[in-house]
């Protein structure tokens, strides 16, 4: 994996952001963060710098629910043009819903890790970049 980490956050939630941000730096985290507030935004970043591997996230935490495109919808959009991306990106579905359908849902979509409950742990976090 290339140095630093890059971790992009894709959540509508200004204190869980900052959260997330201030856990990779409490774990000695050398990273890059990227930070968007919708899907659309995320999705359009990813398209912008496909054939620009060293560009993208190593990791994606992904929030369902956002303005203009949830992260269900992301995942869709996604699945579309992960083939033409140079990269392998971990996604991970961060969410305070414990509804057994979203769960199942997320996890029906290959790119998808894990289905992790909100609050994402400092423990938790430096699992996940571990695990690459």
């Amino acid at each position: 994996m290339q140095s630093p980490f890059h971790l992009s956050i894709i959540d509508d939630d200004d204190i869980y952001r900052f959260t997330i941000i201030q856990s990779a730096k409490f774990l000695g985290i050398e990273h890059k963060t990227s930070v968007f507030v919708n899907g659309e935004d995320a999705l359009n970043f990813i398209l912008e710098n496909q054939n620009d591997p060293a560009a993208l996230p190593d990791i994606i935490l992904l929030d369902i629910d956002m303005p203009v495109m949830d992260g269900f919808q992301f995942l869709e959009e996604y699945e579309a043009i992960e083939p033409k991306i140079d990269k392998d990106i971990k996604i991970y579905m961060v969410s305070s819903s414990v509804d057994p359908e979203d769960i199942a849902r997320a996890k029906s979509y290959s790119m998808v890790v894990d289905y992790i409950s909100k609050p994402l742990t400092p423990e938790n976090l430096k699992q996940l970049v571990a695990d690459i």
